[in-house]
C-alpha cells in the first residue's frame, strides 16, 4: 500500500483558537492540578483557575505595553512556566509568539528577530540580553525587551491592571484557526533558517485530536509530564499545547544534570524525548550492574525483557519467559523504572529512529515508547504509534485527519490539518515543497507497511544505480 488515511475524530471548525484553552480548563476544572513549578528542591502546584489567571493577566500587560494583533514577540529562554505562560499571554492578545533558542549566537537571534519584525522579545537573564543587545541598534522595530530573571514578567502583569476584561475578551474572540500562531525557524542546513508558519488550526485541531487518539495516555487518572526539551522546538510547543488541552499536569526541567532529580520527584506517567535519552538510561543502568558485580544478571534481564515484549507483541508469552520476567522485574526492571520516578508508563519518541531491540526492552520493563514522525512544517506530528497499533521500528500510523502517501521515489508526502501554511516572507521555498491542493513533500523516503510507515532515508541521500533505480542507503 503506498497511501494510508486515517479520519478525524473530532470534527473540523474554523471558531477557537490556542488562546481560549485556559480558560477552557479553568471553566471545566478550576482546581484542577495543571502545573507544577519547580520552588527550589520542591514542586509548587498551579491550579487551572491559577494557570489561566496568569495568562490573562500577563496578556493585559502586552496591550498595556503596545502590542497590537498580529505583531510578532520573541521568546528567547530555557524550558520553564513562564515560557508557557507567554506563549498563551502573547496568543490571548492576538501576538505571534517567535520562539529562539537559548543557545542561539547574537547572529542568530538578529535574524530571526529581523525576519519576523518583532517588535519585542522576552528573554530569561542577563546572557540572553545580551545577544540581543549585540544587534540592538540594528533592529529598529524592537521597542521592547523584557527579562524574566529581573521581575519584568511580573511587571508586566501589574501593568496590566487597568486593561478591561472586554478588551481582552475581544482580542481572543478576534481570533479564527486560521489565524497566525507562531513562526519557528528551521535550522536549515542551506543558507539562512526559513520561517514556518503555524496556524492556531495546525495546533489545535492536532492536538484535540492527538488528545482523543492517546486518552490512556493523556487522560488517564493523575496524567503528568515533565516537559525537558527545549520549548523553542515544535515538538515541546505541541505537548505544551496537548497538555493544556487534555487537563494533563505538566513541569518543566532545563536543568539536565538534575532531570534525573526532576524524575523522582516530579513522577511523570509519561515524557518526550529523543532516542539518546533512552539509550542514556539503559547504558547507565548497564555500567551500573557492572560496577555491581552483577553485569551478566543485567544481561539475562535484558534479553528477558526484549523476548517478554516480542512474544506479547505476537500475542502469546511463554511460561517459562512469563516466570524469568516476574524474576527480574523485582531485581532489575523495577531500578529501571524508578530512575524516570517510578510512576512513568509511557514515552514518546522521535527525532531518529529508536531501534528495535531498546524499544521491546523499555516495553519489557514496563515503559512503552512510541516512536513518531513529523517536522516543524507539520505542527509537528504526521504518524505516532499508539497502544492499539504499536510496531517497534516504524513510526507508526498516521494521525487523526491526516493522509500519507509515497510518491514514485519514495518521498513521503503528506496532507492534514497539521501541515503548516507557508514559509514566512518566502512564497519561492513553500512553492518548493506545498502544492495548492495541499500535499506536502516531507524530503523523506520510506515504506508503508500494513498502514504503518517505516522512514528510510532523506530524498537528498538517495543513491542512484546504473539501471536508474532510487535507494535509499538505511543504516
Amino acid at each position: 500500500m503506498h497511501e494510508k488515511s486515517m479520519p478525524l475524530i473530532l470534527p473540523e471548525t474554523s471558531s477557537g483558537s490556542l488562546a481560549d484553552l485556559p480558560g477552557r480548563q479553568a471553566s471545566a476544572n478550576p482546581g484542577k492540578v495543571t502545573f507544577s513549578v519547580r520552588s527550589g528542591s520542591e514542586w509548587t502546584d498551579v491550579t487551572a483557575a491559577t494557570f489561566a489567571a496568569d495568562v490573562a493577566a500577563l496578556a493585559k500587560g502586552l496591550m498595556a505595553a503596545g502590542i497590537a494583533p498580529g505583531e510578532a514577540v520573541g521568546i528567547m529562554s530555557r524550558t520553564r512556566y513562564e515560557w508557557t505562560v507567554a506563549d498563551f499571554a502573547l496568543w490571548s492578545a492576538g501576538a505571534v509568539p517567535v520562539p529562539i533558542y537559548e543557545t542561539s549566537s547574537p547572529d542568530q537571534v538578529e535574524w530571526i528577530l529581523a525576519d519576523s519584525a518583532a517588535v519585542a522579545v522576552i528573554v530569561e537573564d542577563a546572557a540572553h540580553l545580551a545577544a540581543v543587545e549585540a544587534s540592538r541598534s540594528r533592529l529598529p522595530g524592537l521597542r521592547e525587551v523584557w527579562v524574566i530573571g529581573q521581575g519584568d514578567i511580573d511587571s508586566l502583569s501589574q501593568d496590566g491592571n487597568d486593561v478591561d476584561d472586554a478588551d481582552l475578551a475581544a482580542r481572543r474572540s478576534a481570533l479564527q484557526r486560521d489565524s497566525l500562531a507562531t513562526i519557528i525557524y528551521t535550522s536549515g542546513t542551506t543558507g539562512r533558517p526559513k520561517g514556518v508558519e503555524l496556524t492556531h488550526g495546525n495546533f489545535l485541531t492536532l492536538a484535540e485530536n492527538t488528545s482523543e487518539e492517546i486518552a490512556e495516555v493523556v487522560k488517564g487518572q493523575g496524567a503528568s509530564t515533565l516537559l525537558f526539551l527545549p520549548l523553542a522546538h515544535v515538538f515541546a510547543r505541541f505537548i505544551e499545547v496537548l497538555a493544556v488541552t487534555a487537563g494533563v499536569r505538566m513541569g518543566h526541567s532545563s536543568d539536565l544534570k538534575a532531570l534525573l532529580d526532576d524524575f523522582a520527584t516530579f513522577k511523570p506517567t509519561f515524557v518526550l524525548a529523543v532516542p539518546r535519552v533512552f539509550e542514556k538510561v539503559f547504558s547507565t543502568a548497564q555500567q551500573r550492574a557492572e560496577a555491581g558485580n552483577v553485569g551478566p544478571i543485567f544481561d539475562r534481564a535484558t534479553e528477558a525483557a526484549i523476548r517478554y515484549s516480542r512474544q506479547r507483541a505476537e500475542g502469546s508469552v511463554g511460561w517459562l519467559t512469563r516466570a524469568e520476567h516476574a524474576l527480574f522485574d523485582r531485581l532489575v526492571y523495577r531500578k529501571v523504572r524508578d530512575g524516570f520516578g517510578g510512576s512513568m508508563r509511557f514515552a514518546f519518541s522521535g527525532g531518529s529512529p529508536l531501534g528495535e531491540r531498546l524499544a521491546h526492552f523499555f516495553d519489557g520493563v514496563g515503559v512503552r515508547i512510541f516512536e513518531g514522525y513529523g517536522l516543524t512544517e507539520t505542527g509537528p506530528v504526521l504518524a505516532v504509534n499508539r497502544v492499539d497499533a504499536w510496531r517497534p521500528g516504524t513510526v507508526g500510523r498516521p494521525v487523526a485527519g491526516t493522509s500519507l502517501r509515497l510518491a514514485e521515489d519514495g518521498e513521503v508526502e503528506a496532507k492534514g490539518p497539521q501541515v503548516f501554511r507557508g514559509y514566512w516572507n518566502n512564497e519561492e521555498a513553500t512553492r518548493e515543497v506545498l502544492a495548492d491542493d495541499g500535499w506536502f513533500n516531507t524530503g523523506d523516503v520510506g515504506r508503508i507497511e500494513d498502514g504503518f510507515l517505516r522512514i528510510v532515508g532523506r530524498k537528498k541521500e538517495l543513491i542512484v544505480t546504473a539501471g536508474g533505480k532510487n535507494v535509499a542507503p538505511e543504516p
